[in-house]
């Protein structure tokens, strides 16, 4: 595994409230001098909602605000083969992601924070993708085997462009793959196997050099994602974090490989951060941490493969909200670095 060492260092989800980019890469610039990430920024342009954005230059593909289509028009299979002709030759620049859907990546490019330890990207899953995505006749294009497997390629060579610029910032690159569709794993809403899922988790995974990440911000079975080649689970701690506790075996075996655990424990709401403070928060860490103790894992150890994070996007807070939550994650890490690290 890849070193998940990250002593509690903040970042974020993705998502930020913010209209101007300018505006939050200075926010972020300001408070996560670490473990900076880009921002998805989707109220300034719906095209930076996380399916939209993934979805430039798949084959027929047909983005609207309303809906995104995969559609295959007259030469369809040429186009679908030069995609796997790239894929293979591992030939991302086609597929780079243009700033008018991500504007907030193209200006991180140039405003980050100078000396940092790491830096965060983000792609959205397979899965999520494919649910969103619909055929010609409106089924989810995850179900069509050559439509899943040509959006996990397509979102491999957008994974393999967006690292390499992250890279120009630094050595150390930390990727997750978001899938909230995860949460509904089991329910007749994902009737897929636990094998397909994995599947596709897993071509993903294989096109990250750097750190592996899979956010879940909801319920979801958590072995989905510890028997991948993951080297960061990241879950919705305020909420969920119950749930993840259910797996403690499996959570532990999985830190003792090496693997670290991205706490969302900040609420990404105005109204819970205007709840909470870096004492409350502390003290529910602490408790969401508890049960994989009791497993013999040592309590520094799981702190020593910790990153904090929100409990989702930040996308619907205000952007003093969110700026609240990004300080509080600061003096929580500071917190316990200085209680117990």
């Amino acid at each position: 595994m890849t070193n998940t060492e990250f002593n509690l260092m903040p970042t974020i989800i993705g998502s930020m409230p913010h209209r101007d980019p300018a505006a939050a890469c200075r926010v972020i610039s300001r408070y996560l001098t670490e473990l900076p990430a880009w921002p998805q920024l989707p109220r300034r342009d719906w095209r930076e909602l996380m399916t939209a954005q993934y979805s430039e230059g798949f084959p027929g593909i047909d983005i609207t605000e309303d809906r995104i289509t995969a559609r295959r028009p007259e030469g369809w299979d040429d186009q679908l083969i030069a995609l796997y002709g790239d894929y293979i030759a591992s030939e991302p620049a086609r597929y780079a992601i243009s700033s008018e859907f991500a504007a907030g990546f193209h200006s991180f490019l140039t405003a980050h924070p100078a000396a940092s330890k790491g830096v965060k990207g983000q792609v959205v899953g397979p899965v999520t993708w494919g649910l969103s995505v619909k055929d010609e006749l409106d089924t989810p294009a995850v179900y069509d085997e050559v439509l899943a497997e040509a959006s996990a390629k397509l979102l491999c060579l957008k994974t393999i462009w967006q690292e390499a610029l992250l890279r120009e910032i630094s050595p150390r690159t930390v990727i997750f793959i978001d899938e909230p569709a995860l949460s509904s794993f089991g329910s007749a809403y994902l009737p897929l196997s636990k094998e397909i899922i994995q599947a596709l988790l897993t071509e993903l995974l294989g096109s990250i050099k750097g750190v592996k990440g899979i956010h879940c911000c909801g319920n979801t079975d958590w072995t989905l994602l510890t028997e991948t080649s993951a080297d960061v689970i990241s879950f919705d701690a305020y909420n969920y974090a119950s749930s993840l506790a259910l797996y403690p075996e499996e959570v532990c075996r999985f830190i003792l490989r090496g693997g670290g655990i991205a706490w969302g424990i900040a609420p990404n709401t105005d109204k819970g951060i205007q709840e909470e403070s870096s004492s409350s928060l502390k003290d529910r860490l602490e408790e969401a941490m508890a049960p994989f103790t009791r497993q013999g894992l040592e309590f520094r150890q799981i702190l020593r493969h910790s990153i904090i994070t929100p409990s989702c996007g930040m996308a619907y807070m205000s952007e003093e909200g969110a700026e609240r939550l990004l300080e509080l994650m600061v003096e929580l890490t500071h917190k316990m670095r200085e209680r117990y690290l």
